[in-house]
C-alpha cells in the first residue's frame, strides 16, 4: 500500500506569472493538488475528491525552468478520509539542489462508482518524521473547525466598500478530472487568478501570493456549468493584503448558483530587493468593512497559534 510519493518535472514558461520572473501560485496550487490526489489515490486504491486544502505558505519564488519535485505522504486517516502533507521543492536543474518552495495540508475523501464516500484503511506512522507530522495534522482537526466557521462567519455584503473582482465564466471539458468534473487545482488556480486582479487593482502593482488557506470544498463543479468567484479585499497589514475569494457554480440554464468554496489569500508587492512593500491601510468605510476587518484579524489571530508542520527531511 502506498502511502507516499513524489513527482518530478520541469516548470514551463507557460507556468510563469505576469511579468515571466516567477511561477504564478494558482499553478503550484495545481501542482499540489495532482501529488496529493495521486498519494492519496494511491493509498486507497479508488477515486479522491478534495475536500480541503490549507496552509499553503509560499516561503521561496519558483522560476520558470526550475525542476520540481512535489512530495505527498499521507499523515492521518479517519474512515473515509486522508490528510496529505504536500511539499513542493525547486532546483535549477543544472545544480540539482533543491529549495522548499512551500508547504500545506490537505483532506481527501475516498469515494465509490456512485460517488458516496468509502471507507480507507487506518494509516499508522513508520518513522519519527511520520509520528511528528501524524501528531501535527491530528491537532489541527479541531482548529481547522474553528476557522472553517470563522471563514464562514464572514458575509459578502453590498454595504461592503473595499475593492473587488468578479470573474464569471463556464467550465471547459478540458478542465475535468477523471471523475468528470473540474479538478481542485482548477478550480484554485481559478481562485488565485480572481484574487491576483482584485490585489493589482488595489495596490497598483503586481501582487505575489504569500499565503492562501482555509479552501474547503462543498460541492462539485460540472464540466459545462457557470462558475463565478467574486473577491474582496477586507483586510491589509502593513505589507499584505487580505482577500476573501467565494466560488459559486451552477447550471446555465437555470441561473441558479449554489457555493462551491470559500477561502482567504494573503497577497504582497515585493520591491526590487524582494522584501514586501508597505501597503496602504484599506479605509473602511461602512459598518460592513468594520465587521469583516474585524473578522479577518480573528482568523489571522487563530492561524498564528498552529505551529508550522516539520518539513521531512529530503532521502
Amino acid at each position: 500500500m502506498r502511502d507516499r510519493i513524489t513527482l518530478r518535472f520541469m516548470a514551463a514558461p507557460t507556468d510563469a506569472a505576469h511579468g515571466g520572473g516567477t511561477v504564478q501560485a494558482g499553478r503550484v496550487l495545481e501542482w499540489i493538488d495532482k501529488a496529493g490526489f495521486a498519494c492519496a489515490a494511491g493509498y486507497s486504491g479508488s477515486y479522491c475528491v478534495t475536500a480541503y486544502v490549507g496552509n499553503v505558505h509560499y516561503t521561496a519564488p519558483i522560476r520558470p525552468g526550475s525542476l520540481i519535485e512535489a512530495s505527498a505522504r499521507i499523515t492521518h486517516t479517519g474512515r473515509s478520509s486522508m490528510h496529505v502533507f504536500v511539499t513542493v521543492e525547486a532546483a535549477d536543474p543544472r545544480t540539482g539542489e533543491f529549495e522548499v518552495a512551500l508547504d500545506c495540508l490537505l483532506v481527501f475523501v475516498a469515494v465509490d462508482e456512485q460517488g458516496k464516500a468509502k471507507a480507507v484503511p487506518p494509516w499508522r506512522p513508520r518513522t519519527s518524521d511520520d509520528e511528528l507530522l501524524a501528531r501535527g495534522s491530528e491537532e489541527r482537526i479541531e482548529a481547522r473547525k474553528r476557522i472553517h466557521d470563522l471563514h464562514t462567519a464572514i458575509q459578502f455584503s453590498p454595504a461592503m466598500t473595499g475593492p473587488s473582482e468578479t470573474f464569471r465564466f463556464l467550465a471547459n471539458p478540458t478542465d475535468v478530472n477523471w471523475g468528470g468534473n473540474a479538478h481542485g487545482g482548477i478550480v484554485m488556480r481559478w481562485i488565485d487568478e480572481t484574487s491576483t486582479a482584485c490585489a493589482a487593482g488595489y495596490a497598483g502593482a503586481d501582487p505575489v501570493a504569500v499565503y492562501t488557506g482555509g479552501i474547503h470544498f462543498y460541492r462539485p463543479i460540472h464540466i459545462g456549468h457557470i462558475v463565478e468567484i467574486e473577491t474582496r479585499l477586507l483586510h491589509t497589514g502593513p505589507r499584505s493584503m487580505h482577500i476573501l475569494a467565494r466560488t459559486r457554480t451552477g447550471d446555465p440554464r437555470t441561473d441558479e448558483l449554489e457555493l462551491a468554496t470559500q477561502c482567504m489569500s494573503v497577497y504582497v508587492v515585493r520591491g526590487a530587493d524582494g522584501d514586501a512593500m508597505a501597503m496602504a491601510p484599506l479605509v473602511l468605510r461602512s459598518e460592513a468593512d468594520r465587521v469583516a476587518d474585524a473578522q479577518v484579524r480573528e482568523i489571522v489571530a487563530e492561524r498564528a497559534q498552529l505551529p508550522p508542520l516539520p518539513v521531512p527531511r529530503r532521502g
